[in-house]
């Protein structure tokens, strides 16, 4: 740093990276706090006004602030440089958080230095990943009234795992349970009732009328365990996005409008990587335009979006080997390159990502003829009622083309569904459906009872 970039860094003001101090009086706090945070340059011999008093004794108070840091639990190395009467102190982002001065802990806030409370305290090392969620104890888990044996052998068959050994001998030697408990990991896998131990760990699938939230067309939560989660969130995106059938001298092929590969690692990540203290539930929405995949829990401490495909430092890393030996995930850090590779083969724009310190999305763009909604719009609508009424025929064919173009576009909806996305009466839809049958066009998957939906017949 030269004397135009410290005049610079004084102009700017003090902030969460910098701090202006006389003296070298009380500094360890500031220290360890920047230590503990991003780290940042402590300017001495500049006083809250940013005027710049210098320092008196410049070699002897470089000496007592180093003695500081490497007073620090565990010690810290500065580097320290003399400009004119000021002295920068650079404090690096400490690579064994937590760090302590005196006894006590302390973080960065804005432009204050905070000592932290036992709450805080305990954030911080989950934060940092010093604590994990996914290797805690669940307390109140009981084996003999909570464990599921179908949920193990599902999983011990998935994972390649000898029937011969004895159960509790592999949760141990996997260390999904401890001495004495089942740790949170195992009871996101083996519980009979997930919800009753993490109602969080729900995983939510929506499917929304054009670009925005303001209409809901279907919904569905899943409340299984780890792996029927991500199964079940996989069959409602095949089902609610389009599919093409691509007939060649072999058999048909059917290729989903977004590469499926993409579309599973996006649901994987975001399963083995949230925050599973977060009460927010994992979120698949389905627009018109794209598909969004959030989940709670942003990126983890030490990593930014840029390291993306390179780098991956698992929030929950006990939880992420038993899904690999599951073979779920593969390479931890390979996920963001599959997804990025699977997009680039299929000819489509870039999937976007955003991350914050609470949450992360992946964004797809969807593959779709956009004009077909619009289409929809635009059209002059049928006058139903009074065809009806009239028992005349006109406008069936129209009505009957809107809604094949409507199923092709949006497969996966209801009768009740599709009737108030089109605004068509009822009675005027079931027409039109029975003759998109009679003509073998169209075709009703699942049960009347428990739930169907339309869709191109294959």
């Amino acid at each position: 740093m030269n004397v135009k970039q410290l005049d610079k860094l004084i102009k700017i003001g003090e902030g969460y990276t910098v701090e202006f101090k006389k003296t070298a009086s009380h500094i360890g706090r500031e220290i360890c706090a920047f230590a503990n945070a991003a780290g940042g340059y402590i300017l001495l011999g500049v006083d809250d006004q940013g005027h710049k008093a210098g320092v008196t004794d410049l070699n002897r108070t470089t000496s007592a602030v180093q003695a500081t840091a490497r007073n620090l639990d565990p010690p810290l190395v500065l580097d320290i440089q003399k400009i004119e009467s000021i002295l920068v102190a650079t404090v690096p982002s400490g690579p064994n958080k937590p760090y302590s001065a005196n006894g006590n802990f302390y973080i960065r806030e804005a432009a204050n230095c905070q000592q932290m409370n036992r709450d805080e305290i305990r954030e911080f090392f989950f934060k940092e990943g010093l604590i994990r969620f996914d290797e805690q104890p669940c307390k109140s888990f009981d084996m003999r009234r909570d464990f599921d044996g179908k949920k193990y052998t599902a999983f011990r068959q998935a994972a390649d795992i000898p029937s011969k050994l004895k159960r509790e001998d592999v949760l141990r030697n996997l260390q999904i349970i401890t001495d004495k408990d089942m740790t949170n990991a195992g009871a996101l896998l083996f519980s009979k009732s997930i919800s009753k131990f993490f109602l969080q760990a729900s995983l939510t699938c929506s499917l929304f009328q054009g670009t925005t939230k303001t209409k809901i067309l279907d919904q569905a939560t899943f409340q299984g365990n780890i792996a029927e989660n991500y199964y079940a969130a996989i069959a409602y995106l095949r089902s609610h996005l389009n599919t093409e059938y691509i007939i060649k001298d072999g058999p048909r092929e059917e290729i989903l409008e977004l590469p499926e590969e993409a579309l599973r690692e996006a649901v994987l990540n975001a399963i083995a990587h949230r925050d599973y203290r977060s009460t927010a539930f994992i979120q698949i929405h389905i627009f018109q335009d794209r598909v969004e995949i959030v989940n709670p829990g942003g990126l983890v401490a030490g990593l930014k979006l840029k390291d993306l495909g390179r780098l991956s430092r698992p929030r929950n890393l006990l939880l992420f080997s038993i899904m690999a030996r599951m073979d779920l995930v593969e390479h931890i850090g390979s996920g963001i390159k599959r997804i990025r590779e699977a997009i680039r083969a299929y000819g489509l724009k870039p999937s976007f990502i955003e991350a914050d310190a609470d949450w992360f999305s992946i964004t797809f763009t969807r593959k779709l003829p956009h004009e077909a909604i619009e289409k929809h719009r635009q059209k002059d609508k049928v006058d139903t009622p009074s065809t009806e009424r009239e028992g005349a025929s006109e406008g069936i064919s129209e009505g009957v083309n809107r809604l094949l173009e409507f199923i092709r576009s949006y497969p996966g909806l209801r009768t009740p569904q599709i009737s108030e996305s089109l605004e068509v009466p009822a009675k005027t839809l079931e027409r039109w459906i029975k003759r998109l049958r009679e003509q073998g066009k169209i075709e009703f998957r699942g049960s009347t009872k428990t739930g169907g939906y339309w869709k191109l017949k294959e």
